[in-house]
């Protein structure tokens, strides 16, 4: 990067924007405010892959599949291993660097709860399954803004954000907010899985369920001299090819602009708004060097576990728990009656394929989202890791297993979700303060899982599938990393609430715009509407 691209840590700017964070509500606002015609700094802690594994990658992308090392695609496919207790945290490229560091610089505590922050450049989309959905009219019913307010928000993500989608049923409640997106090929289970919910349409619609392709922030077709997916199968583990959007990829391109300047290594600690200027103070991750930056305006983009510590250590609100709300994830194994042939020969992308919405108030009176995933590596491993020494004797009944399975990962309203009550407790006699994530239960969840599972039951004829309810694994409070709300956003904000614009009470110059201000968290995906949401708040307010 050109040197004067580079903002020095000692920057004092009274007039300078400030964005912290480089994850996808980072990036919005960042392309908002340039949108605007103003510059910006990011400020960036900027954990990245290990450079031995980046060269692997790079090596990997300038080859064909057929041209792979059989030692490089086994080290980038390197994963914890999958259990029959859920799939565990997800490596990106073999690493798990989304995670490294967090313990020392924003130290947290997790009872019965399973989230975390991160550092990474590019947030949490490095490791992310890319699934895109917006919020419908209904999800936003108890929001302060409509649907409506975040329409043009949405297609101006989808400027940068490639969709890989269709124009189908979900479209009715769902929009697309892109006129030209690009479907993936399906596989061949997902294609006869849909074909077959197509000739029960009817039924399955008068049962509250709607049904279609799904929709993924990757990169289809070629574009320029870049090739489209090639389905070599190995999205799990990150696409060699970077075809899956990553924000940090997003940040790339803003460098390119003379508006935009980047500081990498800097974990913000706290903010100082004061008069007509906020004081970001933080410290450098390598050298432990104190930093202070002098700017009109911040927009905090660190994920709900880290902008929610900073706010609490910003207002130095020790001991006060605050609401954190989730989407209860979990899964659900879904065996359909009929196989497909040589289902580990086929060339195809194991991102998820389909999604089946459940909008039945008897059910629950918010919507359930479900994905469907079909064979991949994460299944055969798993069978493997079980069957130990005699997984290859018993391959053709895995492969027989494997050709029918399918497995639906839901989510449902944070209404019937469980919470996690967000602690900032004093550092005493560590170095940092540490927040604790304490999960608290909700006695809607089981039964609105159980009245899933029989509506599905009750339709096995029309999916061809049969639900297998007794290996349901319900995950814990934000494992699935669709939470948010311990700053939601009202009409007129009271203490620990925001505005509109994502102020937090007290604030007028700093705003939260990542899912810390959601009023309520919906069953659907969550980060489209985060990088709506940011790019909304950026774009009302980088004038003021």
């Amino acid at each position: 990067m050109p040197a004067n691209r580079r903002a020095k840590p000692t920057q004092r700017c009274a007039t300078m924007i400030y964005v912290i964070g480089s994850g996808p509500a980072g990036v919005s606002a960042a392309k908002a405010i340039t949108q605007a015609g103003r510059e910006v700094t990011i400020l960036d802690a900027a954990v990245t892959l290990e450079p031995e594994r980046a060269r692997r990658v790079s090596r990997m992308a300038s080859q064909t599949p057929t041209q792979w090392a059989p030692d490089d695609v086994a080290e980038v496919k390197r994963q914890m291993p999958a259990t029959l207790g859920g799939v565990p945290l997800k490596f990106t490229y073999g690493s798990d660097f989304p995670y490294q560091q967090v313990e020392r610089f924003v130290p947290f505590e997790n009872v019965g709860a399973a989230t975390r922050p991160t550092l990474a450049r590019g947030g949490f989309s490095t490791v992310w399954g890319s699934v895109v959905l917006p919020y419908s009219e209904a999800d936003l019913l108890d929001w302060p803004v409509e649907a409506r307010d975040l329409a043009r928000h949405y297609r101006a993500v989808t400027g940068w954000m490639p969709l890989s989608a269709r124009d189908d049923d979900l479209a009715t409640t769902f929009p697309l907010y892109c006129d030209s997106p690009q479907p993936l090929a399906q596989s061949v289970q997902t294609q006869k899985l849909l074909a077959d919910l197509a000739k029960a349409r009817p039924r399955l619609n008068r049962g509250g369920f709607r049904f279609g392709q799904s929709r993924i922030a990757v990169r289809a077709g070629p574009e320029g001299d870049r090739p489209g997916c090639c389905y070599c199968a190995m999205c799990l583990s990150s696409c060699p090819y970077g075809l899956i959007y990553d924000a940090a990829a997003t940040t790339g391109e803003l460098l390119r602009s003379p508006l935009v300047r980047y500081v990498p290594d800097v974990v913000v600690e706290r903010l100082e708004e004061s008069d007509q200027r906020v004081t970001i103070r933080g410290v450098n991750r390598h050298s432990g060097e104190s930093v202070a930056f002098d700017a009109a305006r911040v927009y905090v983009a660190c994920g709900v576990v880290g902008t929610t510590r900073l706010l609490l250590q910003s207002l130095e609100a020790f001991d006060v728990p605050l609401e954190m709300k989730d989407s209860q994830y979990f899964l659900l194994p879904w065996l359909r009656g009929r196989g497909v042939s040589h289902p580990r020969d086929e060339a195809l992308h194991t991102l998820c394929q389909a999604f089946v919405e459940l909008d039945d108030p008897p059910v629950e009176r918010h919507n359930v989202h479900l994905q469907v995933y079909g064979f991949n590596d994460v299944f055969v491993a798993l069978f493997d890791r079980i069957l130990g020494p005699l997984s290859r004797p018993m391959r053709p009944l895995v492969d027989a297993l494997l050709s029918r399975m399918l497995l639906l990962q839901g989510y449902l309203h944070s209404s019937v979700s469980p919470t996690i009550r967000v602690t900032l407790q004093p550092a005493r006699e560590r170095e940092r303060p540490v927040l604790t994530l304490a999960a608290q239960t909700n006695p809607a969840t089981l039964p609105v899982l159980r009245k899933v599972g029989a509506r599905l039951l009750r339709h096995t004829f029309d999916f061809k599938a049969l639900p297998i309810y007794p290996l349901l694994q319900v995950a814990p409070a934000g494992r699935g990393f669709h939470s948010g709300g311990t700053f939601p956003m009202r009409e007129t904000p009271g203490p620990f609430e925001s505005d509109v614009l994502g102020r937090p009470h007290g604030f007028t110059r700093i705003h939260a715009v990542d899912s810390t201000t959601f009023p309520t968290i919906p069953s659907t995906t969550i980060t489209f509407t985060v990088m709506a949401n940011a790019h909304r708040i950026a774009s009302a307010s980088c004038e003021l």
